[in-house]
């Protein structure tokens, strides 16, 4: 590729990276990390797959002794679509320079006002003043990202133009930013409540519903096929190459769906049924990624670094093998991306596009045939090793599928690094020569 089709190209990156939209849906999403990882905590512990164990705590604490766990797991991971509506709409407002908490809370009134507030109960009777807990996870998220990022927008655009209750000097900042609020949040939330008439008296759904059959399920049904899975793999080293940060980029388009599923995947459980692809699973979450794509970081680096350590003859390889080893097997590997680098290395862009997406294949195709089971909605830290995450989320077949793509990474790498090496120990001789 010429320098400058390069630049061109990198330039095409850079303008979507920066796009409004993109940080603050990148940024906001970051929300729900810790009661996703919190909630899995809880939920990991109501649902240890030892039977003589979970026998034993029920005899001492009684046959309900779980509901307490799923209590904090349901008002922590099953609420993530109203933690990332919040997040989205605070964060644009916040990177636009305004006060970003009024977004936050003006966008989870819109949540709410898109959704029925009743339920029917199992004998078919309608319970009025609640609110359906079915929206407020998974299925809810893509209308989370949606409204989030309108609010943040309409918000910040409002007080951009000032168009604002203006209070006098001596009001506390406190009181003056509420006030600041008023008018764009009586807009926004004027304007919801006629597009929650809209849905409701001419296609007889609401928003929310409306967008995950229209929207939200093919989203998620491209998410978790082979082909989309592919193309969303292959694209994170690709920026990555450029020196884009891939993960946070694809991360922050695509997460939010990989999410939704890891929370159908849980949905399909609490509700009494067997966890298959017959009744609804998922293949493609966000542990699956973190469990096959990015082990050792992006581009499925551990790979390189133990070919580095075993093959390695120029000192700088060496060298870089034991300094990488320790980060990587806590799937950070900047050390590598940067110092290897990976970076604009026409030698190394083939492997670092076809590790992870031949891994992801693998991986994929190893659960679509029953060899691994599929992800629950319990997950690990990112930076959590390999083989242990895999065991934590999945058992022993899952620990094993992980050191399968590890070792499939170490292949494909191995005679580029035999070449990037021998260029490197060749640069040593001439040097001492």
């Amino acid at each position: 590729m010429s320098e400058n089709r390069s630049e061109k190209l990198i330039n095409m990156v850079m303008k979507f990276v920066e796009l409004k939209a993109i940080v603050a849906l990148k940024d906001g999403i970051m929300y729900t990390l810790p009661m996703s990882l919190i909630g899995s905590v809880f939920l990991l512990l109501a649902q240890i797959p030892y039977k003589p164990f979970n026998d034993w705590v029920a005899s001492i604490f009684g046959a309900g002794w779980t509901e307490p766990l799923f209590q904090v797991y349901n008002s922590t991971m099953a609420i993530m679509a109203i933690v990332a509506v919040i997040g989205i709409a605070y964060m644009y407002a916040k990177n636009e320079g305004h006060e970003p908490l009024g977004a936050g809370i003006i966008a989870f009134a819109v949540f709410l006002i898109t959704l029925d507030q009743f339920t029917t109960s199992t004998t078919g009777e309608v319970v009025g003043g609640v609110i359906p807990r079915t929206w407020l996870g998974g299925q809810g998220m893509v209308t989370a990202i949606i409204i989030g990022l309108s609010v943040g927008a309409v918000y910040s655009w409002f007080l951009t133009k000032k168009i604002t209750i203006k209070m006098p000097a001596g009001v506390p900042q406190g009181v003056s930013n509420q006030f600041s609020a008023l008018i764009p949040g009586l807009v926004i939330i004027t304007a919801t409540m006629f597009i929650y008439m809209f849905f409701k008296y001419a296609l007889n759904t609401t928003l929310i519903g409306f967008i995950f059959k229209v929207l939200q399920t093919p989203l998620q049904g491209f998410t978790d096929s082979l082909f989309g899975l592919i193309i969303t793999v292959a694209l994170v080293p690709f920026f990555w190459w450029f020196g884009v940060h891939g993960a946070s980029i694809v991360g922050g388009v695509i997460g939010g769906l990989q999410t939704a599923n890891r929370l159908d995947n849980q949905a399909i459980i609490d509700a009494g049924r067997e966890l298959t692809l017959a009744n609804g699973g998922h293949i493609v979450t966000d542990q699956f990624n973190a469990s096959f794509v990015t082990v050792g970081g992006s581009g499925l680096t551990l790979g390189l670094v133990i070919a580095m350590i075993i093959i390695a003859k120029s000192e700088q390889t060496k060298a870089l093998g034991k300094i990488a080893i320790g980060p990587g097997l806590f799937n950070i590997n900047e050390p590598i991306i940067f110092g290897f680098p990976m970076v604009m290395n026409p030698l190394m862009f083939i492997p670092f596009v076809a590790a992870p997406t031949i891994s992801a294949v693998v991986a994929y195709l190893a659960m679509r045939v029953g060899l691994v089971p599929l992800f629950t909605g319990v997950t690990v830290p990112w930076t959590t090793p390999p083989i242990i995450s895999g065991f934590i989320m999945g058992g022993w077949r899952m620990a094993l599928l992980q050191i399968v793509c590890i070792a499939i990474s170490v292949v494909v790498y191995f005679p580029f690094l035999l070449k990037q090496d021998a260029m490197n120990l060749k640069s040593e001789q001439e040097l001492e020569a």
